[in-house]
Order: C-alpha cells, then sequence, then structure tokens
C-alpha cells in the first residue's frame, strides 16, 4: 500500500515483527550457543532467557545470586535444573565472572540481565581483565520496521556517545559483518547527517565523506558506502530522486550510521514505539558478541538479539576479528 506522500518509503503491510522470527527460525537448527547471563533476577530477564531456550538459540549460563534467579524462575515456572548457575553476590560481581568466563575461552556470548549497560560493558572493556580487541565494541539495532521492505541496521544507540572518525570506522565495520552474517551480501551503509552535501560547519557531513573514501581505499570493506546522506534520502528513493541524488545506496539502505548516541538512541526508540518496529540488539567489537537489550524490552526481542549472537557466531567462526 503506497504512502499518499510520494517522499515517504513504501508501506508493506505484514505480521508484525515477521522478519525478526524468520531470524529466530534460521538460527535454530544449530547447536545452541554458550552464553552467560549476567543478573538475571527478575521475570522479564529470565523469560527472555527461557524464550531463546526454547528457540534453541542458548545454553545458558546464569550468574548472580542463586536465590534471587530460583525466585524469577518460579515465577515464570521456569525449570532451572538442567542449568548452569554460578552464584555472585551481586550484579557487579556477576558481571565480573561472567567476563572472566568469557575471556577464558568457556562462553560464545554473554547476555544482559537485569542490570545496568555500563555495569557489564566496563567488565567487557577493562584492559586487565575484559575481552576487549583492537576493534572499538559498539552496539547494532536490528529493525523490522513495517513502513521498509527489509531489516534495517542502526548504529550506534547505546554505547559510544560521540565517536570520532576512528570509532566510527569500526561502528561500521561491526555493522557490515553483522549485516553479512545474516545474510546480506553486500549491505548498503548510508553515513546520516542533517544534510546531502559537505558542509564545513557540520562535523558529521565531513565524517561521513572521510568514511566514503576509507571504504574507496578499503579501510571499510564488505559494504557499499555513502554520506552525507540525510534520513529522508537514506530510506526514500522518492526523495533521493527529488534531490537529484545519483547514490547506489539512497532510497535502499540497509545500515544507517548515525552522527552520535543521542541521534542513534533516539531514532531507534521512534521507530520502536511510534512506527511499530520491532528491534534486537547486539553488542560487537569484543572477542564474542554481547546480547544487550533494554530492560524495558519484552520477550521477543530478547529472544531475537539471542538468534542475531549465534548466526554471527557461526558465520564468523573462521573469521575472527
Amino acid at each position: 500500500m503506497a504512502s499518499s506522500d510520494k517522499n515517504r518509503p513504501t508501506s508493506y503491510l505484514h505480521e508484525s515483527g515477521d522478519r525478526i522470527k524468520a531470524l529466530i527460525d534460521k538460527a535454530g537448527p544449530q547447536q545452541p550457543i554458550r552464553t552467560g547471563v549476567v543478573h538475571p533476577v527478575n521475570a522479564v530477564s529470565l523469560r527472555g532467557v527461557a524464550g531463546a531456550v526454547e528457540a534453541n538459540l542458548i545454553a545458558p549460563v546464569l550468574f548472580g545470586p542463586f536465590k534471587k534467579i530460583e525466585a524469577a524462575a518460579q515465577e515464570i515456572s521456569f525449570d532451572l535444573s538442567a542449568v548452569d548457575i554460578v552464584d555472585a553476590p551481586h550484579s557487579h560481581a556477576a558481571a565480573a565472572q561472567a567476563v572472566a568466563s568469557a575471556r577464558a575461552g568457556e562462553l560464545d556470548a554473554l547476555m544482559k540481565g537485569a542490570l545496568h549497560t555500563d555495569e557489564i560493558m566496563a567488565e567487557v572493556v577493562s584492559r586487565d581483565r575484559g575481552i576487549r580487541t583492537e576493534r572499538r565494541v559498539s552496539h547494532i539495532y536490528v529493525m523490522d520496521t513495517p513502513a521498509y521492505d527489509k531489516l534495517l541496521f542502526i548504529t550506534d544507540a547505546a554505547i559510544n556517545i560521540s565517536p570520532d572518525l576512528e570509532a566510527k570506522r569500526d561502528i561500521i565495520q561491526n555493522a557490515i559483518d553483522l549485516a553479512q552474517a545474516l545474510g546480506v551480501a553486500a549491505p548498503k551503509v548510508a553515513v546520516l547527517s542533517a544534510v546531502e552535501t559537505v558542509y564545513p560547519k557540520l562535523q558529521s557531513t565531513i565524517d561521513a565523506a572521510a568514511l566514503c573514501k576509507m571504504a574507496d581505499r578499503g579501510q571499510i570493506t564488505g559494504g557499499v558506502l555513502d554520506g552525507p546522506l540525510a534520513f529522508d534520502n537514506a530510506i526514500s528513493a522518492e526523495a533521493a530522486k527529488t534531490k537529484g541524488l545519483n547514490s547506489p545506496v539512497a532510497g535502499a539502505a540497509d545500515i544507517l550510521v548515525v552522527p552520535d548516541i543521542e541521534a542513534g538512541n533516539m531514532l531507534a526508540k521512534q521507530l520502536d514505539y511510534l512506527a511499530g518496529a520491532v528491534a534486537a540488539g547486539i553488542v560487537l567489537g569484543a572477542r564474542i558478541p554481547i546480547i544487550l537489550t533494554s530492560r524495558a524490552e519484552g520477550t521477543l526481542p530478547r529472544v531475537a538479539a539471542s538468534a542475531l549472537a549465534k548466526l554471527y557466531h557461526y558465520a564468523r567462526a573462521n573469521k575472527p576479528i
């Protein structure tokens, strides 16, 4: 059903989240990945674990206070008899023990439970105790938006506050790697700004132009980049045509690279809460993927994020960062 405004993308009618659900189905057949779940002490976080187990996505190892985990499991009737639990007195200890286990090679992924993002990420990026690589860690939302005809990747909306050019290079490469792991062979990357021309007073336009040249020189690989692009030009072919843009990305972007965390966070949550999107979030750039969802998210986004981690794990098994 076409929108009444020609400058808006074509609207597609489908079940909410059906493309996200297809990713869960796609990830199901392979062996579940051993996943350290950090501080799953409430019904919401543990229900996501239960859903991922039921979908054959993860083999969980729960890190946190045993009695609180047990109480949450009883609340949702989740059987813990076959689940490994590492007793930890509080969320900080749970994060430290889970990351230590990952550093020892005992886990394929981490999952955030009922704790703040900075608690788990502080351990992940610790120079002495963490699981850093040479690449910057970054967050990617994979969004199934009813008004767009394919999955949309938005980065970075949760980790890097105001990334510089070098950080943006890693942010883009992480997103390309994830898109390829999900089956997008050559993802189209739109580097966003407020305008589609290079404007010296607007740093995001300068960064966008530099990133595109970095891709030309092989410093970013696997994707097709263009920018700066305004949001409308990135996702609407009609808007791009009206503005006279000749671009392989405009109107068909797979990945949207935002200037900073504020722009990304607001964009993703607007699509989620106002446009009916279903979102799954993951952090890449560390030794293993990190399933990172908002504490307000329901079960489907948590299970879908587990599917992302599993698909990425198997796609990258022989291609370490």
